[in-house]
């Protein structure tokens, strides 16, 4: 059955400026970090990609070593663009990434001219794409002068293979000094992408600020701290869980008893704010405008749906945030 988006998909989702850019990002978008790769049913790829898009999230984030294997989750998506979602091109963000290892030797890693504008160009035949949205140097490359990264992001615009560029998991110093030579070159930076959640609040020390003051957008990773700051934790580690896996980001002694008894006491406040734990997480990473957009993953089309939900409240009185506060300090 040829597959028909959802004609109310615009109807309640929340879309934010990307800095002073004229790009706009649903509230919430998916990342295919997990569950996307190779190892997971096509069948059930399909099914989440469906029902977020169906949910108005139009932002979908990739980087070429998601998997597994790496690359993989890129091919999924790819295949998905031509079963089903080829008429919606226009209406969709989709970004990638480069930094991290992907092929043998000097030139599949880090940030060198050579390796990002090679790895965009594997990228987009994975994907049956002549751009993306967004592309992003995915980390910094302390050996690689920073103005030849920024350079090659530059020319990758020039070139028609993406309309805007981005960074992740840069600092504010170096954020800063990627700004200065972007907008020399003339291409602006658009969005950075730090990871950032209840647990993990390392860009409120400099970063957000220096975002601020180039209007430069921002996209928050593991707003959920890997699954954490969900109900999933409170009563022990499920044995389908994250933390119960052996080959996982999230380990058994992340799952602390300090950690589980504060998000036991977080869950008290998003009850009586009518949320579960989670939705509370996401609406606090959005809390004030600052950060344009939360990058969920989900296993399942309810999780997806259930994030969504948490747009429904993303306000918070003074009282909430101090008591919040609180938690998180004590």
């Amino acid at each position: 059955m040829v597959y028909q988006a959802d004609n109310s998909r615009y109807d309640t989702m929340k879309y934010n400026r990307s800095g002073r850019s004229g790009l706009q990002l649903p509230a919430i978008s998916l990342g295919l970090w997990h569950n996307f790769g190779g190892v997971d049913t096509y069948e059930n790829v399909r099914s989440l990609l469906r029902g977020a898009f169906d949910l108005g999230i139009t932002h979908f984030d990739l980087a070429n070593n998601y998997g597994p294997p790496p690359g993989s989750a890129e091919e999924m998506f790819g295949r998905m663009l031509k079963t089903d979602f080829a008429p919606y091109r226009d209406e969709m963000i989709i970004s990638s990434k480069a930094g991290y290892t992907m092929w043998p030797g000097p030139y599949g890693d880090w940030g060198s001219r050579k390796y990002l504008i090679a790895s965009l160009e594997q990228s987009l035949k994975r994907m049956g794409l002549e751009y993306v949205d967004i592309f992003y140097s995915h980390r910094p490359d302390p050996n690689t002068p920073l103005e030849e990264t920024m350079g090659a992001l530059d020319s990758i615009v020039r070139q028609g293979k993406a309309l805007y560029v981005g960074i992740s998991n840069y600092n504010a110093e170096q954020t800063e000094e990627a700004v200065k030579i972007l907008n020399r070159l003339g291409t602006p930076l658009v969005i950075h992408q730090p990871s950032y959640s209840m647990l993990n609040r390392w860009i409120e020390d400099g970063l957000q600020d220096v975002l601020q003051e180039n209007g430069v957008g921002s996209i928050a990773f593991c707003p959920l701290a890997q699954g954490l700051l969900t109900n999933k934790y409170i009563n022990g580690i499920p044995t389908d869980s994250r933390a119960a896996k052996t080959a996982s980001f999230l380990s058994k002694d992340q799952v602390t008893e300090d950690v589980v008894n504060r998000v036991k006491k977080l869950n008290e406040i998003a009850v009586e704010r009518g949320q579960n734990i989670a939705q509370m997480a996401l609406a606090w990473v959005l809390r004030g405008g600052r950060v344009t957009s939360a990058l969920i993953g989900a296993s399942r089309v309810s999780q997806i749906e259930e994030n969504v939900a948490a747009l429904k409240n993303l306000s918070f009185s003074e009282e909430e945030l101090n008591r919040i506060e609180y938690i998180l300090k004590s």
